[in-house]
């Protein structure tokens, strides 16, 4: 019988008890609890697309848990040969590496994976998911209200271009938190089922403001730079909208930030930004998936044996 693996592809595969058993993990990290993975095997991350905080906060995550971290640069790999996704995995797979946290620009790049024998720990696919970037936004916001239910959630931006998008708001929704949506008529995705406000209504009712990179890498044609001060006083958090703000509602963005288009630049590092502590809580969050992913392949892997 084959050895079933356990893969971390997407928000939606996760029960409302596996997202709170992730928190639960990351806030132990956070707070000093300790978890070694048995025989320190090898992971490798394998990026096809440019990333700073994803990458290296797995990368940390990986090495406080005692992982051999294995560094693939796609841009001078056997990718530039031809090769595919699942022959450089498999690849991987052959001299040893025992899982692969992959970002890629192709959504749903995880479907072509089938018949690999080690987790794939999707890190971002094209404008499909970014599941584990979701998991640190909502310890950002357990941390601060220390619940989701009823809380309100304000996303401004290119909602039609954000994997983050998609990912927290099928999983603020299940967990009970209200999201309504703001940004330009053109970048709204209206099958994600929220509502769509001005930016105006939406800071005003929010209890986390929660902005969105402009992805010009992703549009036709590139926002023109002397768009960006017209974007920033229709669309953006500027200093006059932050007055209008609710006492205690807080500021996120999961960067990177365009200064002086999604944000002014004196709320980037203001009381009520958390834009630094989602960073910060990125390495545990992402500790926590990884504990997740190692666990439950071991768990199945020992119930096939039981039924050999």
């Amino acid at each position: 019988m084959n050895k079933q693996t356990h893969h971390f592809k997407t928000v939606d595969e996760l029960s409302v008890g596996s997202m709170h058993g992730l928190l639960r993990d990351a806030i132990a990290f956070k707070e000093g609890e300790t978890w070694t993975v048995p025989e320190r095997p090898y992971v490798a991350n394998l990026f096809y697309e440019p990333s700073t905080r994803t990458k290296m906060s797995f990368e940390v995550a990986q090495k406080r848990l005692g992982f051999h971290v294995l560094d693939i640069d796609a841009d001078t790999s056997s990718v530039q040969k031809g090769e595919s996704l699942y022959d450089t995995i498999r690849t991987l797979q052959a001299i040893g590496a025992s899982a692969v946290v992959v970002r890629h620009f192709e959504k749903q790049f995880y479907e072509q994976l089938g018949g690999l024998s080690i987790p794939v720990i999707n890190a971002g696919d094209g404008e499909g998911e970014h599941p584990s970037q979701c998991m640190l936004d909502l310890m950002t916001i357990k941390e601060e209200f220390h619940t989701f239910a009823g809380v309100n959630v304000a996303m401004i931006g290119d909602i039609r271009h954000s994997r983050v998008a998609r990912s927290n708001i099928s999983a603020l929704k299940r967990l009970g938190a209200n999201v309504q949506l703001a940004g330009p008529d053109d970048w709204m995705d209206h099958s994600l089922g929220c509502a769509h406000v001005s930016v105006d209504t939406a800071i005003k009712q929010a209890d986390v403001v929660m902005l969105l990179r402009v992805q010009h890498e992703r549009h036709a044609e590139q926002t023109a730079s002397q768009n960006a001060k017209r974007y920033h006083e229709q669309f953006g958090l500027t200093e006059k909208r932050e007055t209008m703000m609710k006492p205690g509602a807080i500021i996120m963005h999961p960067g990177p930030f365009n200064r002086g288009v999604e944000i002014a630049t004196s709320l980037v590092e203001s009381p009520r930004s958390r834009i630094f502590k989602q960073v910060e809580n990125g390495v545990y969050a992402r500790m926590a998936i990884l504990k997740h992913v190692f666990e439950s392949s071991k768990a199945i892997d020992y119930a096939l044996r039981d039924a050999l």
